[in-house]
């Protein structure tokens, strides 16, 4: 019974988030720099507006939402598996270094690679990638021990370590570029929406679609990791086996997401912990509202810091920190 009204009450707030999203995404195609009246927006999207309005809403606006929708999605499952992994309720992929290794990798590869413009889309999430995997394999042999495993505050506290250490690396690398390139990554490190054109949302969409079922499917055994190792060995659960896989796939969904969006932290933080508080702690009910609640607060993020200064805005980046920073120190006192 009690699962039952959970499973009921998971699928209402389901309804809510997708409603919120919606609601924002309709404000978001509405308002901006550019304006387009709202009751113009259902004519324009069948295909009866003017060139202005269908370059205003298909090549500007629309590409935007979509790409920050699936990056907030991607942060939120990638947060969400890293807490319970770790058994760690600060885990997020901003904060313990992941994204900035993702950062740095990218910002080697765009200064020093020859970059072919038709791949360069499809490339970066690639590339993200390898440099978040890099970062998360030492930061998870410096928080490993032999005889306790894998101490969930040593990995926050090696994690803050390595953040800051790429973040160095990160200025060294901007100093001896030039200053055209300096620019891409000065917004790269602001959290700015930069890949805002449709082939960024077909170069992550794939990662999406493949990671968040695949995580669902492993669900089962996140909820016996969250549990302990005494318990998931216990079981009969190949412990270091899942561990790898499942770290591995969040840093593929984070990775994934800051190549098109930027270093942007907190929503893999605050996302999985507002799920929680909604429908507990099994990860098969959280995970779902997760993803949607992080999608929802990005996008928000994005549309309020787009609208508040003219033209350019204030990147999503610092929007989500001024919300994530204070929660992060609740958090921090609270636990």
């Amino acid at each position: 019974m009690i699962m039952n009204a959970l499973v009921r009450k998971q699928r209402l707030i389901l309804l809510v988030s997708l409603g919120l999203i919606v609601v924002t995404a309709v404000a978001g195609m509405g308002l901006g720099y550019a304006s387009l009246s709202f009751d113009r927006l259902i004519p324009v999207l069948f295909g009866h507006g003017t060139f202005k309005e269908d370059f205003v809403l298909f090549s500007v606006r629309l590409p935007r939402i979509v790409i920050t929708l699936l990056s907030g999605m991607a942060l939120a499952l990638a947060g969400s598996i890293l807490q319970s992994v770790t058994r760690n309720d600060l885990a997020d992929p901003g904060l313990i270094g992941i994204n900035s290794g993702a950062g740095v990798a990218i910002a080697v590869f765009f200064l020093y690679f020859p970059i072919d413009v038709g791949s360069f889309v499809y490339v970066l999430p690639l590339v993200a990638f390898v440099g978040a995997l890099i970062t998360a394999a030492l930061i998870y042999l410096f928080a490993y021990s032999r005889t306790n495993g894998l101490d969930p505050i040593r990995l926050v506290l090696v994690g803050v370590g390595f953040s800051l250490a790429l973040s160095g690396i990160m200025i060294v690398i901007i100093s001896s570029a030039e200053r055209s390139k300096v620019d891409f990554i000065a917004k790269w490190i602001a959290g700015n929406i930069w890949g805002t054109d449709w082939p960024f949302i077909w170069a992550l969409l794939p990662w999406v679609i493949l990671l968040i079922p695949f995580t669902l499917y492993k669900s089962v055994r996140l909820n016996l990791l969250s549990l302990g190792d005494e318990t998931a060995i216990g079981v009969g659960l190949k412990l270091e086996r899942e561990r790898l896989v499942l770290i591995m796939t969040a840093v593929a969904a984070s990775a994934s997401a800051v190549s098109v969006t930027g270093g942007i932290a907190f929503i893999g933080l605050m996302a999985p912990h507002i799920a929680k508080a909604l429908v507990g702690p099994r990860n098969q009910l959280f995970i779902p509202v997760a993803v949607l609640i992080g999608g929802w607060l990005l996008l928000i993020a994005d549309t309020v810091g787009r609208n508040l200064v003219d033209p350019d805005g204030i990147p999503a980046g610092i929007m989500v920190s001024v919300i994530g920073g204070p929660y992060f120190v609740y958090l921090l006192l609270k636990k």
